[in-house]
């Protein structure tokens, strides 16, 4: 009975504070969705300047630190020590990998990709070490060049260099958003996540070590995804 009374003292409500940030987090979502430069947004002809998606989701991060409690931060041990080490990586691979993406994309019809199988690791291997959006840019416009010999598409995507088959775009799609998970730098997420668990005391592999986890596991995966889907 004492136990019983000490919890019904102790009963709080279930509550989240600081909702106003749902807002907020909707705010940059829908900026990035709809503030795409060179693109009219949704319903009109009006298209949004450069970098207003930016000003905009910026504007939106200071929203959130005028409008949500300190205490609230201090109580989570919020802090930028993560996105920090996260953007100073990505601004290194950004400035770093200009130079192969501008190679791939002058030499890309060279390279011999022809079939699905092709583009799912070649992009797949790419989006592991860079950014999955460039490598998916990249790739999609050397589809665009393309006409597979022996291969005839009723259905593809107009591009401004050609038309890209649905086999191969769906390659593409699938090697830059599956294997981003084969080393910490293939997507910002995991970089930060391993950040954010170190800071909590949590013993992280290393990038290498981290590397024969997930190829060990993913790797398989992806060979048996290879011949299920990607053998045309």
């Amino acid at each position: 009975p004492q136990e019983i009374q000490l919890d019904n003292l102790m009963r709080q409500r279930l509550s989240i504070v600081g909702r106003i940030n749902c807002l907020w987090i909707l705010g940059v979502v829908l900026a990035v969705a709809t503030l795409s430069p060179g693109k009219t947004f949704p319903g009109t002809t009006w298209e949004a300047p450069r970098y207003l998606r930016e000003i905009v989701q910026l504007a939106f991060a200071g929203l959130s630190l005028l409008t949500t409690a300190r205490e609230y931060r201090r109580e989570n041990q919020f802090n930028y020590t993560a996105i920090n080490e996260v953007a100073c990586l990505f601004i290194g691979i950004f400035i770093t990998m200009q130079v192969p993406i501008e190679i791939l994309q002058a030499r890309g019809g060279e390279l011999g990709l022809l079939r699905p199988w092709h583009f799912f690791w070649a992009t797949g291997v790419l989006s592991s070490f860079l950014d999955n959006a460039p490598t998916y840019v990249v790739y999609f416009t050397t589809a665009g060049t393309l006409t597979p010999p022996g291969m005839q598409f009723l259905t593809g995507v107009r591009t401004a260099t050609g038309q890209i088959p649905v086999e191969l775009l769906i390659a593409i799609s699938c090697g830059a958003v599956f294997m981003g998970a084969n080393t910490y730098i293939g997507n910002g997420p995991n970089f930060m996540v391993k950040a954010i668990a170190e800071q909590s005391g949590v013993k992280m592999p290393s990038f290498f070590g981290y590397m024969a986890f997930s190829c060990g596991i993913l790797i398989p995966l992806f060979v048996g995804l290879t011949f299920l889907f990607f053998r045309g």
